[in-house]
């Protein structure tokens, strides 16, 4: 006969679980010696084995007793149906782990990968990372939007990117982190910006700088506004483009110009220039 002690390390678990599986009525408790312990016989052992074991497949507890009392067939597809729910669960988990990996991996967690591949194009152009962020917030509730309209909107964008000058825009906006509202360089781009965008209008016809592409209007509104809390001197570019005709930032539309006073003589800059004017407007 053995002490609980004894049959725990001839099956190899511990005393604890050998009391655990008494608790759950899965290894019925022996009569207590006169000495006031609890005896095992080989019995005993051979059961708490078997228990282990099926403990270990990933068995459920609440099956272990159902299994050890059941008949070949019977214990065959119980098995088989406790197989199939682990397969499941191991589907789930790893589905949870791809998800994870995504996270780790920041832009993909929610964006498809050829929107992951333009905000990199962005990044290895040199775009500061905050405008990049504000791409990728807008791209988000775009995307949740209408899933169906991204290889159209994302074929549009490598397009304009493509071209050298649009380029030069962002780098300029990005420098323009440090500009005031009332910084002649802000006149400078919205100048260049304009006549940019005119200049495409004319080539291509104003559907192709104001079409909307399906974009709802409060949702145009909302992405303009990631622009604008993460890039504060884009708010006063769009005021300066709407006196030179156009307005809006995610979705471009002509506009008449209201009459302003005209701009007194800038001085000479480079065109995508960085550095201040000697002298203000």
């Amino acid at each position: 006969m053995l002490t609980i002690g004894e049959l725990a390390a001839y099956a190899g678990v511990t005393v604890r679980a050998v009391r655990h599986y008494h608790a759950k009525g899965l290894l019925p408790e022996p009569q207590r010696d006169h000495s006031g312990y609890r005896r095992y016989d080989a019995g005993a052992v051979v059961e708490l084995i078997r228990i282990r074991a099926l403990a270990e497949a990933g068995v459920p507890l609440a099956r272990v007793r159902e299994l050890l009392q059941a008949g070949e067939e019977e214990f065959a597809s119980a098995v088989a149906d406790i197989d199939g729910r682990l397969d499941t669960e191991i589907r789930e988990r790893q589905r949870h782990r791809a998800r994870i990996a995504r996270l780790a991996s920041g832009d993909s967690l929610v964006l498809p990968p050829e929107v992951v591949g333009f905000l990199d194009r962005l990044r290895a152009l040199g775009i500061d990372e905050r405008i990049v962020q504000a791409e990728r917030d807008g791209w988000i509730p775009l995307v949740a939007r209408s899933p169906e309209r991204v290889r159209e909107w994302i074929s549009r964008r490598r397009e304009q990117i493509a071209d050298q000058e649009f380029v030069d825009f962002y780098l300029d906006l990005g420098a323009a982190f440090g500009w005031s509202d009332n910084d002649p360089r802000l006149v400078e781009l919205a100048d260049r910006v304009a006549a940019y965008v005119t200049r495409l209008a004319e080539e291509r016809g104003e559907g192709y700088i104001g079409d909307p592409g399906g974009i709802e209007p409060a949702l145009a509104e909302l992405m303009d506004a990631f622009v604008f809390d993460t890039v504060p001197s884009a708010r006063q570019l769009i005021e300066l483009l709407k006196q030179r005709g156009w307005a809006g930032w995610t979705t471009l539309q002509r506009v008449n110009p209201p009459p302003t006073a005209p701009h007194p003589p800038r001085p000479e800059t480079h065109p995508s220039s960085n550095a201040a004017p000697t002298a203000p407007p």
